[in-house]
């Protein structure tokens, strides 16, 4: 294809964690997939991608993340996938401030993916699709779609199937204990539930939230019990995803606030607001905005 100028401005990029605020089971593939019915919600709580595009045609990342090899990072890894799909020689630099907790449930790392894909298609001006983008971050990750697209979503089959949905924006307690979670140990377990009905979306948005997978978590993870437990005296509280992170949900930002203030300071916590529309479509809107006016 032929390259439209880059822009080469150093530019920052919210990359925001997302809560389940609730997800069912509904049945196992003959491939060993399970079927869900989930509800993703984004929260102002952002990582940030700052950006510097250059024509190198590499990409460079720091700091360096203990443990993570460069090439095994999601953020390198959707920067070669867009290379490669708009055929494009640009390169970046790309510096990650990161504040969302890993291993936590919250999508850190594929909201990651679908940050740097969403900025450097504007950057290097490739001109893909929303869809061509998910369609990408879709070999990256399950959740990386909901993160380009920027809108709380309704997911059916194994996380593919996303509808718009508009839960009500709360304000939110999120919780890390100190432990990490492997979703295949969850997600393999004999006691799982694999078989809650499936229902209408306008049901189960007027249904009390629940997880299936937090049962299993609470079982095999004491920290996430007794913090779920503690949690629960003070609002309505469950695990996201497959943990480790827990929320609790509140009406005002001054009740989460009060509770938060409770935990002891070894706790990492964060009081945030859900969000139906991602920061990330913000700030896009934002950089395309100033650049037609600079035209």
């Amino acid at each position: 294809m032929t390259e439209r100028t880059m822009i080469t401005d150093t530019t920052t990029w919210p990359s925001p964690a997302k809560l389940n605020l609730f997800l069912y089971i509904t049945g196992r593939q003959a491939n060993g997939y399970h079927e869900l019915q989930t509800l993703f919600q984004f929260i102002d709580l952002c990582d940030s991608l700052e950006i510097t595009a250059n024509d190198s045609g590499d990409i460079t990342l720091s700091p360096e993340i203990e443990g993570v090899a460069t090439q095994d990072n999601l953020i390198w890894k959707a920067a070669r996938a867009l290379q490669a799909k708009a055929q494009c020689s640009y390169g970046a630099h790309i510096k990650l401030d990161k504040i969302l907790p890993m291993g936590g449930g919250i999508g850190g790392g594929s909201s990651n993916a679908a940050t740097a894909l969403v900025a450097l298609n504007f950057l290097w001006q490739t001109q893909l699709s929303v869809d061509e983008l998910a369609e990408i971050g879709l070999e990256l990750g399950a959740d990386v779609p909901v993160f380009v697209r920027g809108f709380a979503a309704f997911a059916e089959g194994v996380g593919e199937k996303l509808s718009a949905a508009e839960p009500e924006e709360r304000w939110y307690l999120v919780v890390k204990p100190k432990v990490s979670i492997a979703t295949v140990d969850i997600f393999t377990h004999p006691d799982l539930t694999r078989n809650t009905p499936k229902q209408e979306l306008a049901t189960l948005l007027d249904s009390p939230y629940g997880n299936d997978c937090e049962k299993i978590v609470r079982m095999l993870y004491p920290e996430v019990d007794n913090q779920l437990s503690w949690l629960l005296q003070y609002a309505p509280s469950r695990l996201t995803g497959t943990g480790s992170c827990v929320f609790s949900e509140f009406k005002t930002q001054e009740n989460a606030q009060k509770v938060l203030e409770l935990l002891p300071d070894t706790v990492s916590a964060y009081v945030a607001k859900g969000c139906n529309r991602s920061p990330l479509l913000e700030t896009l809107a934002n950089y395309e905005l100033a650049l037609l006016q600079s035209v």
